[in-house]
């Protein structure tokens, strides 16, 4: 079968769906209770057939989650130069350097630290300076969150045209 890395997701989760049901079924029928004096009266479970079935999906879903990954680790995006796998690596990174910047961007040059209340006016008022360029962090900032966009439509874009081939 041939799949973008889209439409094998939406088939692994369809994959998943229906592995669920069977063993919520297998839940459901496997074990019966009976009064005592009752006629039993089991519901239809057929184990083997069960097990089959199950692994069937799972040999399905396995074949298709290595082709995945190998689709990842393979496919080069041509604007970014890193493969998809890569790519994922370096957005996780950019994402956690964004939200120190962020933080960073979002200070002020001089912040009062300590207010007085009424009756308290010992001490000296204290402030916090930043020691470095905002405007150049709110710069970064702004750099960071485009170059996040852009890989990120980079991968969008692969994900939703190339092809990639599984045996299953």
């Amino acid at each position: 079968m041939e799949f973008t890395s889209a439409s094998a997701n939406k088939y692994l989760k369809r994959l998943q769906d229906e592995k669920d049901r069977i063993l919520r079924i297998e839940n459901e029928t496997s074990t019966y209770i009976v009064a005592d004096g009752e006629e039993p009266d089991p519901p239809e479970y057929d184990y083997a057939a069960t097990r089959a079935a199950v692994s069937e999906i799972d040999d399905k879903m396995r074949s298709i989650r290595h082709g995945l990954h190998r689709f990842n680790m393979e496919t080069i995006l041509p604007e970014s130069g890193m493969s998809i796998d890569e790519a994922l690596i370096a957005l996780a990174q950019m994402n956690n350097a964004q939200g120190r910047i962020r933080s960073l961007s979002e200070q002020q040059k001089k912040a009062r630290l300590r207010d007085h209340f009424y009756g308290s006016a010992s001490g000296p008022v204290e402030y916090r300076f930043a020691n470095y360029d905002i405007a150049e962090a709110e710069s970064d900032y702004r750099k960071l969150s485009d170059e996040i966009a852009a890989l990120q439509l980079e991968i969008d874009l692969a994900n939703q045209t190339q092809l990639f081939a599984v045996d299953i």
